[in-house]
């Protein structure tokens, strides 16, 4: 009765290549799912083999359309059905992450909604990285190991060995993020200080700092319509740049952000693969983050720190 129970490792339909690469770097199999489609977009989740006893874990992105959060919620509740030990939800990109509160009369905290959604559905633990906002851990009564791309960012800034390097944020609200990249690598900040009239539109952009002669990384968090990063490059090329590369943990990429990013003076834009990319754009590179989540489900298995494992 003594023996460790076994970990299991089960993927959704979109984030299967994701899972593929954790499994590869755990050196162990992916689990065997079945999901079957209904006519009028029904769909059913089953697991093809036994995980009674077993600690589930299970790679899914919310990331749009719903059916990707949908097809998590059904995972997690066939594995407690099918008595697994623990379920815990592997999610690379939290979805709905940008409604994180009130920002005017009669709107809905998204995010609250999504935490309680897998609270109920079942799970035991959330493994995340780079939440839109730090306090979403807060929405849920369960532990929320929330990891950082900066694991694989910063050993790529380093790796191009850029002269006058700065480290900028196309908005205020990434000021934190990107301020911690700049003292970590020792280099000047430079702010973009923007105003929306809606949203996904940017109405105007003043910079903050000076980047003539400088080779600009811009940091941010997630590239939705590429508006705010593609119209901050263009500024800073105005204002004297020698060259502005983006840096951002998740490719939303909704159109026409791909052809923004390509007509941009964007050196290149970079993303982790939490998010599937699948448009062409010559501009967009990816780097895996598989080994930074094995590496944690390693360690929730072992009960060693998860924190030990950050760079910043």
């Amino acid at each position: 009765m003594s023996e460790k129970a076994p970990f299991m490792v089960f993927s959704g339909t979109n984030s299967r290549y994701l899972a593929e690469k954790i499994c590869a770097s755990l050196d162990c199999p992916l689990g065997n799912m079945n999901i079957t489609h209904f006519a009028d977009g029904e769909f059913a989740v089953s697991y093809e083999e036994s995980i009674r006893g077993a600690h589930v874990f299970l790679v899914q992105s919310t990331f749009p359309n719903s059916d990707n959060l949908m097809e998590l919620l059904l995972m997690v509740d066939a594995a407690k059905r099918a008595s697994a030990k623990s379920v815990v939800a592997v999610v690379p990109y939290f979805g709905w992450a940008r409604q994180d509160r009130k920002d005017k009369p009669r709107v809905s905290i998204g995010a609250k909604l999504v935490a309680d959604l897998l609270s109920v559905a079942g799970i035991d633990r959330l493994i995340t990285m780079d939440l839109h906002a730090d306090q979403i851990q807060g929405f849920f009564n369960i532990p929320v190991d929330h990891l950082y791309a900066s694991a694989v960012f910063l050993p790529y800034i380093q790796s191009l060995n850029l002269e006058n390097l700065v480290i900028a944020t196309p908005d205020v609200g990434g000021s934190k993020r990107a301020s911690t990249f700049s003292k970590y690598l020792g280099v000047p900040l430079v702010l973009c200080n923007k105003s929306r009239e809606k949203a996904n539109e940017v109405a105007s952009m003043q910079i903050i700092g000076d980047v003539s002669n400088k080779n600009v990384v811009l940091i941010d968090d997630i590239v939705d319509t590429a508006g705010t990063i593609t119209k901050a490059a263009n500024i800073m090329l105005e204002a004297g740049a020698a060259s502005v590369r983006a840096i951002a943990s998740h490719c939303v990429m909704s159109d026409p952000a791909s052809f923004r990013v390509q007509e941009s003076g964007l050196t290149e834009m970079v993303f982790t693969d939490s998010i599937p990319y699948a448009k062409k754009c010559a501009k967009v590179k990816q780097l895996s983050i598989a080994d930074m989540f094995a590496e944690t489900i390693k360690r929730v298995m072992n009960n060693e720190s998860i924190s030990s494992q950050y760079i910043i």
